[in-house]
């Protein structure tokens, strides 16, 4: 049966609508409703306003979403899911930064809140299916549902979602799979939505506009220590490991004189054992080039590996063109990742997510690289 938006039912079907505030999910809602749908909107608070550390203006979005549901005539609930949010995607993320690795929160949160949590209210107060705003695409085949990359390239999705199940993606539609961002400013303009010039929001909820180094402070201690290069020479100090990712240029505070020229300065490792900060001079530094990586078990899209080693392409970050690759498959789920060529600013902590020409096939959270070449300051692991 061919349904709206890769949904699984047919108007007039309920469908329950993530609603954030944003334009995205309003024109999801928008095209639903004009599409015959029974619309139910809802909004996730996911952080506590009154946290004295958080900075995401509920209350500004809960009005804009009030404001939707009553220009759309469809009602909506507002729901607290501050705890299942701390618990399940805000403890891992401190608990990865400990460790010295630069996590996700959005995949996570894609996995346990969208996918969660929220999907099972929604199933739990009759609907029969969800939608969000996101830039994704689903193709069915009987109970099957493939991850598909949307018309908007730029706005591909599909990387924050890799993590979801069949079951999660079975009552699921992504009723933006066909636009571009152009387009959904044009409909929402078009149908008078409050929220038609409403900016995107960037960044991780919880942080919201406060400096990230601000934000991390007040739940981690960290230890300045020494910026060595890779030759073992002091050029710096740092003001804490959990600050800073591979690849990072800004906020290093090394001056000239330190190097050859003036080429700019970039994170290119941690000795968390010495509490040692590697950095290196140059975007294309081979320290910042990495020929292969190791994963944790992978998660599929369709429940299972397309074989025990394939070959395909794959992204270790977000809007990074995806990369021919090699993957070998573990017993235990684990992943060995060859690419044909080197890879920048690859960081445990992140994901590397695989594709098939348009179809997404999942992915696994980064455990460590094999650089080009290995710094005299450190090891490390090598896949040759």
């Amino acid at each position: 049966m061919n349904t709206p938006f890769g949904l699984p039912v047919p108007p007039p079907a309920r469908v329950v609508v993530g609603l954030s505030g944003g334009v995205d999910s309003a024109v999801t809602a928008l095209r639903l409703k004009r599409a015959g749908y029974d619309v139910l909107g809802l909004f996730m608070k996911n952080w506590e306003d009154d946290d004295a550390f958080g900075d995401c203006p509920a209350a500004d979005d809960i009005a804009d979403v009030q404001a939707i549901a009553a220009h759309l005539d469809i009602p909506v609930q507002v729901i607290n899911f501050a705890a299942e949010y701390r618990e399940q995607v805000f403890a891992h993320f401190l608990a990865e930064y400990r460790r010295g690795r630069t996590p996700n929160p959005d995949i996570l949160c894609n996995r346990q809140i969208k996918f969660g949590v929220f999907r099972e209210h929604a199933l739990a107060q009759g609907a029969q299916a969800i939608a969000t705003g996101h830039y994704a695409a689903l193709r069915r085949t009987g109970d099957a549902a493939e991850l598909l990359c949307p018309a908007d390239h730029d706005k591909d999705q599909t990387y924050f979602l890799h993590a979801l199940t069949q079951a999660q993606l079975a009552p699921a539609g992504f009723p933006l799979a066909d636009l571009t961002k152009r387009q959904v400013r044009a409909l929402a303009q078009e149908a008078g939505l409050p929220v038609a010039r409403k900016k995107d929001s960037t960044g991780i909820c919880f942080i919201g506009e406060r400096p990230f180094r601000e934000f991390l402070s007040r739940y981690l201690s960290a230890e300045p220590g020494d910026m060595l290069d890779a030759d073992g020479r002091a050029v710096g100090r740092h003001v804490g490991l959990p600050y800073y990712t591979l690849g990072q240029r800004q906020g290093l505070g090394i001056g000239g004189g330190h190097g050859a020229g003036n080429d700019p300065w970039y994170v290119a490792g941690k000795d968390a054992a010495r509490n040692v900060l590697i950095v290196v001079q140059g975007h294309d530094h081979p320290l910042l080039l990495s020929t292969a990586l190791k994963s944790e078990p992978a998660t599929w899209i369709a429940g299972r590996p397309p074989a025990a080693a394939f070959t395909c392409a794959a992204k270790t970050r977000y809007r990074q063109r995806a990369e021919p690759c090699e993957v070998t498959v573990a017993d235990d789920g684990r992943l060995s990742v060859r690419f044909a060529r080197p890879q920048r600013a690859v960081t445990p902590g992140q994901s590397v997510v695989f594709y098939r020409d348009a179809v997404c096939l999942g992915g696994a959270v980064i455990d460590a690289t094999a650089p080009v070449t290995t710094p005299a300051t450190r090891s490390q692991p090598s896949y040759a």
